[in-house]
């Protein structure tokens, strides 16, 4: 969805281009998957290594006195104040982005993280049970007659190859980040010593089996024809290339587990607006918090709604919110709290490892930051506000 892919016939160097012969076609395949599983294994190495780093700063600090519930209390107590599916029949994109507004709406009234308990429980079996059912009909479609021609070919211009391949990781850091882990590390009973380790084991086994089930079978199915969201590609010519009730299911599972994510997403938020309108003396549940609880959680539902469905640019957004906000608070901003907090030797292996993390990610992230920019202002020129795409 607004990725500004080349077609296939761009790709080829026009209409005329021949298909490149089996033995061709494989290579750049295999080169494509070898090294964006490298990338993935290397970022979810560097990624598990931080997190694990950063639940030994927030022990570190609880041990001490200072149990910090958000990400943005500990970065100030360490840094200080300076730093802190495509549309079908007549319902137009807009129109659905505002009925899921209205799940939201209602959904985002759960007053606190651990009354996620239960959807967090629903939200992983959701995951495990629409990448099963992606992976198995991109296995389909692609074993099959029906399914479209696989073209591995590259983009000839080197320049959007490079700013696709950046603007790639930021979607990436943005889909599979958490930036949550301290307000996740809150609700465990103490001690907490080891729990968090077993957590993001459990993490990374279903991110890695749920990340590589869907992205190499959708590529080898769909080849460079893979949209963002690879469900679109299971309609072929406006005909669905495996049953209706499979997609319609597929989907349902999708969108029940968005809605699980964006409920635990929105609770930063809904902490910073109750420290400012809530009272602490008063219950939970008491007249005092619940109006002003349902009044501000419902308007920033309704503001983040409207934005929405007026820049449906979903894969440039997500690249956005990646380089600007993933990167740094899953690569950088751990291994920095660690060698600030611990203060591990200059001499030392610890030291030198978490500094070239967060200077090999930051620089990343720059350019991650560039080419989500310079997407969003080539995909502009196609768009309007409230697009039907």
């Amino acid at each position: 969805m607004g990725s500004g892919r080349p077609s296939s016939t761009e790709l080829n160097g026009g209409d005329d281009a021949k298909a490149p012969p089996p033995a061709a076609a494989a290579a750049p395949l295999h080169k494509e998957l070898d090294a964006g599983a490298q990338f993935v294994l290397k970022s979810r190495v560097v990624t598990f290594y931080s997190y694990n780093l950063l639940s030994l700063v927030l022990e570190h600090h609880a041990q001490s006195g200072h149990r910090f519930l958000r990400f943005r209390d500990m970065a100030t107590h360490i840094l200080g104040n300076i730093l802190g599916v495509e549309s079908k029949g007549n319902m137009k994109l807009y129109e659905f982005v505002i009925i899921f507004g209205g799940l939201m709406l209602i959904l985002a009234q759960i007053p606190s993280f651990h009354s996620l308990r239960h959807i967090n429980l629903l939200s992983l079996l959701l995951c495990l049970a629409y990448s099963s059912c992606a992976t198995a009909a991109s296995i389909y479609i692609g074993s099959s007659s029906k399914g479209p021609r696989k073209d591995y070919s590259l983009n000839s211009n080197s320049e959007t190859r490079i700013f696709g391949f950046f603007n790639a990781l930021a979607i990436i850091a943005t889909t599979f980040g958490n930036g949550i882990i301290p307000e996740i590390q809150a609700t465990l009973a103490p001690p907490v010593k080891g729990k968090m380790l077993k957590g993001l084991c459990i993490c990374y086994a279903v991110v890695t089996a749920t990340f590589f089930s869907v992205a190499i079978s959708g590529y080898w199915a769909f080849g460079n024809g893979a949209d963002g969201l690879v469900l679109t590609n299971f309609l072929g010519d406006g005909e669905p290339l495996v049953p209706k009730w499979f997609v319609l299911m597929t989907n349902a599972f999708t969108i029940l587990q968005l809605s699980a994510v964006a409920v635990v997403y929105l609770q930063p938020t809904n902490e910073v607006l109750e420290r400012t309108f809530a009272d602490p003396k008063s219950g939970e549940f008491s007249a005092r918090n619940v109006v002003p609880r349902v009044i501000f959680r419902s308007l920033s539902v309704i503001i983040a709604t409207t934005i929405a469905a007026m820049l449906p640019f979903f894969g440039d957004i997500n690249a956005v919110i990646g380089a600007f906000g993933f990167m740094p608070l899953d690569f950088v901003l751990p291994v920095v709290f660690f060698n600030l907090t611990f203060k591990p030797s200059k001499k030392g292996f610890i030291f030198w490892l978490n500094t070239i993390i967060a200077v090999v990610f930051s620089v990343l992230g720059v350019i991650a930051a560039v080419a989500a920019v310079r997407q969003i202002s080539l995909d502009a020129k196609t768009y309007r506000l409230f697009a039907n795409i």
